[in-house]
């Protein structure tokens, strides 16, 4: 009903492909205009890695096993058109899932994915090197995944965790939401490191032009972290 009210054309949802003369405002403690698509409600960060996929990888042309953690609702039928029984989303508790696991310990065998697609959970988990190792062992050799954190300024040096930190108000405080376990540091390519997996950062977004970050409501500061095998 929203999007009758955001009728346009200046932006576009590159996951949708409906177009808006906005997209809605959205945050859990500061608002971001601009930021939710009133139709398949990906945000930002949705958006950009959909754009990279489509146009840094072959995910879209070719038929993959891929492995999706925590899956975002605006993906789910999208990549299961694409990839049909070889796109598995597990979680631990999410009932969009189809499998039930907890990240610390894939039930899969080594070797298993093309592509691993986890974002914005390992700041949730309790061992997010361990999950990563987890990820670098059921991915293919010549396998990627895609492995989005939240940064929060100021951005430390070294990522920081305090499990005594229990109080919710002063979680939120520390690590940005009263349900993450640790703020990331600059350090995150070498802790994607440890896991085995190779780290890139790609600043994919800021080699669009200026047009098509605002046509898709992009975030220009957003990286991609991506750990390849």
């Amino acid at each position: 009903v929203l999007g009758l009210f955001y009728a346009g054309s200046a932006v576009t949802c590159p996951v949708c492909e409906r177009s808006y003369r906005k997209f809605l405002p959205y945050g859990r403690i500061s608002t971001r205009e601009n930021a939710l698509c009133p139709n398949c409600l990906s945000l930002e960060r949705h958006r950009l890695i959909w754009v990279y996929l489509q146009q840094q990888t072959d995910f879209f042309k070719t038929k993959k096993h891929v492995l999706h953690i925590a899956p975002e609702a605006c993906y789910i039928s999208r990549f299961e058109k694409i990839h049909s029984d070889g796109y598995i989303t597990a979680d631990i508790e999410s009932p969009l899932a189809k499998v039930k696991m907890d990240i610390h310990q894939i039930p899969f065998e080594e070797n298993k994915f093309d592509v691993v697609l986890c974002n914005h959970v390992l700041e949730h988990v309790d061992d997010d090197i361990q999950a990563m190792r987890e990820i670098h062992r059921v991915l293919k050799p010549g396998g990627f995944a895609i492995l989005q954190v939240p940064f929060f300024n100021p951005i430390p040096e070294v990522t920081f965790a305090d499990p005594t930190i229990t109080d919710k108000r002063e979680r939120e405080k520390i690590f940005g939401q009263d349900d993450h376990v640790r703020k990331y540091g600059h350090d995150y390519p070498k802790r994607i490191a440890q896991s085995g997996l190779t780290p890139v950062e790609d600043k994919f977004v800021f080699t669009l032009p200026d047009n098509e970050v605002k046509k898709f409501g992009l975030a220009r500061g957003e990286i991609i972290y991506r750990g390849n095998k």
